[in-house]
């Protein structure tokens, strides 16, 4: 936890200092700031809970019980005997109907079964299994904080590519003026083009907002003002290998270990349990009977021995409940096939994407020169006194269509190059 506390610091501090905040530092802000990161600490107070109740198993258990009772009948000598007795001055009045035991039992646990030792591994195994599940919560929150992430790294080069449309516009605007003024355009012509200004001002102001939109949502998951720092666009390196190492698969694994410490539990409970005994009780009648026949006082007893138990109707359900844990294992092990069957499908199609993407970068690059030379060739004839506003307007139009679509192809392809690495982890 003081890691993650001097992480949290330095990664504000670089923040404050208007530093650009990168993907993995927006990462780490937003495991660090998400709520769920306290179910780790809880998993292992818990954990060591029942860790510790389970070693407690072994202790001597200790007991006190008091108990008075009245039954129908007690041991009594024959008449003949006591009649003889009598003759002789002997009196023995036999035990009463009443009697009474305060008492004390000390248990202490040789053998069970391997219960406790079953009750540790799965306090272990579903320790290990909420961890897991844990994990793969933050994984999943991984991805919204990317998604967040290149969503405002496309639209700020929306913003970066509408400025300069807008920069052209201007331009030209104050040609046309003049063109105007020489009274070689018409008020038509700058009217044209003062509106397509204010149609893409308009469009601007909505990109922006949408961008601002995106900055403060990413500030709710990182917890963290990003004021005005700009992100700084991640590598496109393809992952080496797209074998995956999800922790989707740490948690099949975790609940398979998990059903395998049930059924340790399982045939523990069929198995025979040994353990050591001392009783000692202070009451009437005592372990002498014939001591508290002839006088009714209480006196101190004791015995100490060793005890045997099994409990033969376990092995009524053992077989039953060996299947069911047996058939939810096979079921694990169908949901890690479908696991990975749907991984493989979701990289081939985003290994597909990534050539489609490359593949037409290449051209668009050439497309966008191709597009500026044509609009140049217009404003050449803007200068030359040949006006066509509206072939120039298309021209703008077109070539900033160009512009954008490569911007955001480009930002497309890094997108899908970590959606292609957050799917295999790696």
């Amino acid at each position: 936890m003081k890691r993650i506390v001097i992480l949290c610091w330095c990664l504000f501090a670089g923040f404050s200092a208007g530093a650009q905040p990168t993907l993995d530092e927006c990462r780490a802000l937003a495991r660090t700031h998400y709520p769920e990161i306290r179910q780790y600490d809880l998993i292992r107070q818990t954990t060591g809970y029942t860790l510790s109740n389970a070693r407690r198993t072994w202790l001597p258990q200790l007991g006190l019980s008091a108990q008075a009772t009245w039954q129908t009948g007690v041991p009594n000598f024959p008449d003949a005997l006591t009649g003889m007795l009598a003759q002789q001055g002997i009196s023995i009045p036999g035990l009463d109907k009443e009697q009474y035991k305060v008492q004390l039992e000390l248990n202490q646990t040789i053998w069970d079964g391997g219960k406790a030792g079953a009750d540790k591994r799965i306090a272990e195994a579903e320790a290990a299994e909420q961890q897991r599940s844990a994990d793969v919560d933050f994984y999943a929150l991984q991805g919204r904080v990317d998604n967040l992430y290149f969503g405002i790294l496309l639209l700020e080069e929306q913003i970066v590519q509408t400025n300069l449309t807008l920069e052209l516009l201007r331009s030209n605007l104050d040609k046309v003026r003049a063109l105007r003024r020489n009274g070689v355009a018409t008020q038509a012509d700058a009217d044209a083009v003062e509106a397509e200004l204010l149609s893409v001002g308009q469009q601007l102001t909505q990109v922006e907002a949408s961008r601002d939109s995106y900055r403060r949502m990413l500030e709710v998951f990182i917890g963290r003002p990003l004021g005005d720092a700009a992100l700084v666009r991640p590598d496109v390196a393809e992952p080496h290998s797209f074998e995956p190492e999800r922790p989707e698969l740490a948690l099949f694994d975790a609940r398979s270990d998990k059903l395998a410490a049930q059924e340790s539990l399982v045939k523990s409970s069929s198995r025979p349990r040994f353990g050591l005994f001392a009783q000692g009780y202070y009451g009437y009648p005592g372990l002498d009977y014939m001591q508290s026949m002839m006088n009714g006082d209480w006196s101190w007893n004791a015995l100490v021995g060793v005890r045997m138990s099994w409990n033969f109707g376990a092995y009524y359900t053992r077989g039953n409940s060996l299947k069911k844990l047996r058939a939810a294992q096979q079921q694990v092990e169908v949901q890690r096939d479908i696991f990975l069957f749907n991984t493989r499908l979701q990289t081939t199609e985003e290994s597909g994407d990534i050539a489609r993407l490359r593949k037409a970068l290449a051209d668009d690059d050439r497309i966008v020169a191709l597009r500026r030379s044509v609009r140049e060739a217009a404003e050449s004839k803007l200068r030359n006194g040949v006006i066509d506003t509206n072939d120039l307007l298309r021209k703008i139009t077109e070539e900033a269509a160009a512009a954008t679509a490569r911007s955001a192809r480009e930002i497309e392809l890094v997108k899908t190059i970590y959606e292609l690495k957050h799917t295999v982890n790696r």
